[in-house]
């Protein structure tokens, strides 16, 4: 077939092949297209006298499609699939060219992870706008992904089944301690935690923690304080009032007066980031979840390194 005759092949010529092929006669091909039969008959007998070979057998039984027109319906749909994946790829394109994704996060992920990301991202992508909520702690992340106040969320897995997640890092318990405070080795024993006075955020999420730690590793711990904010609990433990259990993450950066210790036998939490499940997400959402996961994820692992 000369190029004079491919010019001339048109989409509906083959959408009218496969549907024909599909539906055994060309009524019933009329009615999936939303056609006249005539415009169908008409689409095919064009299509044969362009490629000059006979596609269907007609007769009282329907229409039964040629050796050859096995051959060329074959074609049809790969052409047809072709155009289809052309399309997704230029509505891809299309859609990272600008928008918006919503990002939240919890005190320490907004701290620590989140800004890096958001560089990477945007070398790669400067069309598309970030925003960034932070909260108090992961399950009002969660509620605001529920809510759809946000794209994106930075939480504690494992998690609900509504969302979809991706492990990020795990953030290991470390204990603080006060510089002055003399202790034999770098790693503490939950025994010798236990002579000091411990002291917690009032907030359930750091209490929940703590909890954790009781029901997994059933060790009780003795709470002398609880106080309101981080940087007071900080102050505390470098005045020597006590000792801190806290991921390493949320007590980045290290105060001054305050040492580090690991826990013999170790805790951690896993970091995760989430999006609803079986919801219709912007292009956006998945380029920044590709960079989080395949440019930065070696950079995560390494932040809590002692």
């Amino acid at each position: 077939m000369n190029e004079g005759s491919l010019s001339q092949l048109k989409l509906s010529q083959l959408r009218a092949l496969i549907a024909v092929a599909e539906q055994g006669n060309f009524g019933e091909a009329a009615l999936e297209l939303g056609i006249s039969q005539s415009a169908v008959s008409h689409a095919i007998a064009t299509l044969e006298e362009t490629l000059g070979v006979v596609l269907f057998s007609r007769g009282r039984s329907g229409a039964q499609l040629t050796p050859v027109g096995q051959d060329v319906l074959s074609h049809a749909h790969q052409v047809l699939q072709a155009l289809e994946r052309m399309v997704k790829v230029a509505a891809l394109a299309k859609g990272l060219q600008g928008g918006q994704v919503r990002v939240a996060a919890f005190r320490s992920a907004a701290t620590h992870i989140v800004p890096k990301v958001i560089a990477r991202f945007q070398q790669s992508f400067p069309a598309i706008g970030i925003s960034i909520r932070e909260y108090y702690d992961f399950l009002e992340v969660e509620q605001a992904l529920r809510t759809g106040q946000a794209d994106i969320g930075f939480t504690i897995l494992p998690t609900k089944d509504e969302f979809e997640a991706w492990d990020l890092l795990e953030d290991e318990f470390i204990v603080l301690l006060a510089d002055k405070v003399q202790i034999s080795s770098d790693r503490l024993t939950w025994e010798q935690l236990s002579d000091y006075p411990l002291i917690c955020l009032e907030d359930a999420l750091h209490i929940r923690m703590l909890n954790d730690i009781h029901l997994k590793l059933g060790k009780t711990l003795n709470i002398a304080y609880r106080v309101r904010q981080a940087s007071t609990l900080s102050s505390m433990v470098a005045q020597g009032l006590g000792a801190a259990v806290f991921p390493r993450l949320a007590a980045e950066p290290i105060p001054p007066g305050v040492q580090v210790c690991r826990l013999s036998e170790p805790f951690t939490r896993r970091i995760g980031v989430a999006i609803v499940a079986n919801a219709l997400h912007p292009p956006a959402v998945f380029a920044f979840l590709d960079t989080l996961m395949t440019q930065t994820k070696p950079d995560l692992e390494r932040t809590d390194d002692p």
